[in-house]
């Protein structure tokens, strides 16, 4: 007999398979080139960014620049969790220095600018201690080439064990400060209890204790005129915006900027988000195996649901018109199932398509 099942929908595109270590982010530029970023997290990275091409994976923009000097902590790339291609011919490279999430290496958190024409490195960001804290885990990133001489970054902070914030890097000067720092926007949700695949996610030792798996800051978009900044923790169904005037507006302190957030209402659990150049923003769900659309009026509706969305996490959008993403099974990792690793290779790439090109930065 057949029983009545739980419908999937949404034509996905399976174009990489990942044999090894679990990725994170996926970034494609401006002429389709697709890049991989793999973090610090227990697996065996032999480099912790690549591109794909021709279906391998070859470290970018070297094995050199992926291999970390503790000496000079501000070159090579340690653990790096996210990576955006800007369209406007850079790569941006965000390296926490905090493998496994331990307190970062000193001076080694760092923002890097590659020339994806030389393909050479441009640029090292590197942040003080006021900044990065021993808290600190540098998640994601987005990119505002409009503000200031040579533009804005915007990067979440995902502390486990300290406050949530935003870290805001002026890219002409290099200085940086936090903003909403412990804020109910940028912090984990008290009340959420994320459950994925039918079971409550959580910590799980294993000696059998247990404790909540609890991540603050951690998905970020931009409206396509730079206006309005979108986040949200990991640990929350909520997301968040504030307008940028806010952010750099001298007369408002960071006590007082929590009052100008916008609370846009549950839009599911997610990890990345990425905004399209109409200013749609495609948000993972990863409690339910789908992807996510928030319209520019605040209404909400699901592109694809499909079983092997299994954690989607970053979010890209290529030339083509495509939304990429990576299903990496995070949820599966032996933290949390008393020591076992439930992963299964391959981890996938996957696109679909949206008919929309990417958001622009200037």
């Amino acid at each position: 007999m057949n029983y009545p099942k739980e419908k999937y929908f949404g034509e996905l595109e399976r174009i990489h398979e990942f044999y090894d270590e679990m990725p994170t982010g996926v970034s494609v530029s401006e002429t389709g080139r697709i890049f991989i970023n793999f973090p610090e997290w227990g697996d065996d990275v032999k480099a912790t960014v690549v591109e794909i091409v021709e279906g391998q994976l070859i470290p970018y923009p070297s094995q050199e620049a992926n291999t970390f000097h503790s000496q000079e902590p501000e070159n090579g790339f340690l653990s790096v969790q996210s990576i955006v291609a800007d369209g406007e011919g850079t790569l941006w490279v965000l390296d926490t220095a905090a493998p496994k999430f331990d307190v970062p290496v000193k001076g080694g958190a760092k923002l890097v600018a590659v020339d994806l024409r030389t393909n050479k490195i441009r640029k090292i960001y590197t942040f003080s201690s006021d900044v990065v804290l021993d808290t600190t885990y540098l998640n994601d990133v987005r990119i505002d080439l409009r503000r200031g001489t040579e533009g804005i970054a915007y990067i979440t902070d995902s502390s486990i064990t300290g406050p949530g914030a935003l870290i805001v890097v002026d890219l002409g000067t290099g200085d940086a400060f936090r903003i909403l720092d412990g804020a109910r926007s940028t912090a984990v949700d008290p009340q959420f209890v994320p459950k994925v695949e039918g079971e409550i996610l959580m910590n799980r030792g294993t000696d059998g204790s247990t404790s909540p798996w609890q991540v603050a800051a951690d998905g970020i978009a931009i409206s396509p005129d730079g206006s309005t900044l979108f986040f949200s923790p990991l640990s929350s169904r909520h997301l968040y915006s504030i307008e940028t005037d806010m952010i750099f507006n001298k007369d408002i302190d960071d006590n007082q900027l929590e009052s100008y957030v916008k609370d846009w209402g549950e839009k599911g659990a997610s990890d990345g988000m990425i905004t399209a150049e109409d200013g749609t923003i495609y948000a993972g769900d990863y409690e339910n195996n789908s992807i996510r659309i928030i319209n520019t009026d605040g209404s909400m509706e699901t592109l694809t649901h499909d079983p092997r969305i299994l954690w989607p996490d970053t979010l890209s959008i290529g030339p083509d018109q495509y939304l990429y993403f990576n299903a990496n099974q995070l949820q599966r990792q032996a933290g949390f199932h008393k020591g076992e690793d439930l992963r299964e290779k391959p981890y996938s790439l996957f696109r679909i398509f949206i008919g929309k090109g990417p958001a622009k930065v200037k």
